[in-house]
């Protein structure tokens, strides 16, 4: 095999986005399984002029998810809006439709809306199939093979394996696409085709349609190119041809000379996670506590071609605020991992962001086009404006959120809280603008139990106005914020002005008593001590102190 990669003209990779963000962090209904994608396909097909294919309306798919698939309408919607939102990267688009979604007054004007929406069927299938990543096998876990194995582990920054986050992990998403080709291809296949491939698919050929679709999963370069091309460029380069059986004539490809020409050229995604760690630009971004064993990484993918998706990966940041604003993190997948007592400020326009096994920390982060995905983590507060949140095993977390989707609690989660987003920076709304998202819809406090396991709604509660705060940025930047977008709901608006109205009381108070001026200086020490003392309790002394400017030598350095 590593002969046959060598001679190849070309090099192909598994994309990182569709697996990254499109692969819901779940194991999918049993009925998205392999078997009814194929029916669901044979339908679709079927279908042609009914809103099924080559493009799958939002009406069609709903017929089919949930009257031959028994899947729930909230299921069928989340799956189609997400592969949806996956491709719509235009800011202006997702704005557009922002203010669709919000100018509805009732259920069924919001469902005539989505009736407009469709998608690329055979793409869609992919990425339906795509969810089987996350499927546990029993006969796998007896055995051993759910545990990370050589051929599938990756470094992390620590330098053990990263191989239990399938979502990041590159060479998860490889072997996946290695293991299941020919079932991918199968799913592409027209109805004739697919009677003819069985058993073996000698006969069969793949439409040149079919390998336009599998360029969601799959890109790649002409050997020493730094040009990424789509799939089906590549597969029509004369070179290749002969490799993967294409006739002119026809314009299709044979089935078996395709799928070999694929498994020989596919390798490890030279802009992935692999590569981010092993040769990416390491940044100074954290300072080195002393008395710790500890020591913080953070590193970056190198942007050699413009198509390469800007990673940022940072682990063991621990006791210190650590804040940016940065090229490096505009339009970037950022992984954060095991952060411990910290405040991380990240307030630049992101494309997405992982946040794992991170404890007694708060996150305050820039607005997020795709999605914030938060797993194994205790006692985290998140600040964000986000297209999508998800959350997993997480215990005793707040999240102050702006989303025009429902937050998806998945399995394992307990005592989280959500509150309205209560911040801003000069910036934010800028930023909110390049990434397409609006104030309205919101939906922080809707979130959908996804999974069966977890558990009743008791799992969440929405934070009581009376236990609200806002939150105020530390750093002074350029731009035209100057308060919260969209306002607060009424009854924390509620709750703050009321305490406001304590403040200005009790001042009053203090004012009229009539102190001398030595009681005024016994009382102003009196305060003074029961602030200090508040400080500590709350931890906010630790995030005060970490503010002060570090000494010349271990600054944080620019990036």
């Amino acid at each position: 095999m590593e002969a046959a990669v060598a001679a190849a003209p070309v090099r192909l990779w598994v994309r990182t986005e569709p697996f990254l963000l499109g692969a819901l962090p779940a194991p999918p209904p049993a009925r998205l399984a392999p078997h009814y994608l194929r029916k669901v396909a044979a339908y679709a097909r079927a279908r042609a002029g009914e809103g099924c294919f080559p493009r799958l309306a939002w009406p069609r798919w709903r017929h089919i998810a949930c009257g031959k698939l028994q899947l729930g309408h909230g299921l069928a919607w989340l799956y189609f809006e997400l592969f949806h939102s996956l491709l719509r990267r235009d800011p202006h688009a997702r704005l557009e439709w922002a203010e669709a979604e919000a100018a509805c007054g009732s259920a069924k004007e919001l469902e005539q809306k989505r009736s407009k929406l469709s998608v690329d069927t055979l793409q869609f299938l992919l990425f339906l199939y795509v969810q089987q990543v996350h499927k546990v096998s029993l006969r796998r876990s007896l055995i051993g093979e759910e545990w990370p194995s050589p051929r599938t582990r990756s470094p992390s920054l620590t330098g053990k394996s990263a191989g239990e986050n399938k979502n990041w992990n590159d060479q998860e998403h490889r072997a996946f696409v290695q293991t299941h080709l020919s079932e991918l291809l199968e799913l592409l296949l027209e109805p004739e085709q697919l009677a003819a491939s069985s058993p073996s698919t000698r006969s069969s050929v793949v439409s040149y349609e079919a390998v336009c679709a599998l360029g969601f999963l799959i890109e790649g370069t002409m050997t020493k190119s730094r040009t990424v091309h789509p799939l089906h460029e590549l597969a029509l380069w004369l070179p290749c041809q002969a490799q993967n059986g294409y006739s002119k004539v026809s314009k299709t490809f044979t089935f078996p000379k395709l799928e070999s020409w694929l498994r020989a050229c596919l390798t490890t995604n030279p802009f992935g996670m692999t590569a981010c760690l092993k040769s990416g630009k390491k940044l100074a971004w954290a300072q080195q506590v002393e008395g710790t064993t500890r020591r913080a990484k953070i590193a970056c993918n190198t942007r050699a071609v413009p198509e390469a998706l800007p990673m940022v990966i940072m682990s063991q940041v621990y006791k210190q605020t650590l804040a940016k604003s940065s090229d490096t993190l505009v339009g970037a997948h950022v992984r954060i991992h095991r952060c411990n007592e910290s405040f991380i400020y990240l307030l630049s326009p992101l494309r997405s962001v992982t946040i794992e096994k991170c404890r007694n920390s708060t996150f305050v982060l820039g607005p997020v086009q795709a999605s914030v995905h938060v797993h194994s983590c205790d006692n985290v507060k998140v600040i964000v404006v986000c297209h999508r949140l998800s959350l997993s095993s997480t215990a005793g977390c707040t999240f102050h959120i702006l989303t025009p989707t429902q937050p998806l609690i998945l399995s394992g989660n307990h005592a989280i809280s959500f509150a309205p987003f209560h911040t801003h920076y000069p910036m934010l709304e800028d930023h909110m603008a390049q990434v397409g998202l609006a104030t309205l819809p919101n939906h922080w406090d809707n979130p959908v139990l996804v999974c069966k396991e977890s558990g009743d709604t008791g799992v969440f509660h929405l934070l009581p106005p009376s236990d609200f705060y806002t939150f105020v940025i530390p750093f002074e930047m350029e731009g035209d914020t100057t308060e919260t977008p969209g306002g607060l709901p009424h009854a924390y608006q509620k709750a703050l002005s009321q305490r406001e109205q304590k403040v200005q009381i009790w001042q009053k108070m203090v004012k009229e008593a009539g102190l001398t001026k030595d009681q005024r200086k016994q009382f102003q020490m009196l305060v003074e001590n029961k602030f200090y003392e508040w400080l500590v309790q709350t931890g906010n002394r630790q995030q005060l102190d970490s503010l002060v400017p570090p000494a010349a030598g271990s600054k944080q350095a620019a990036g």
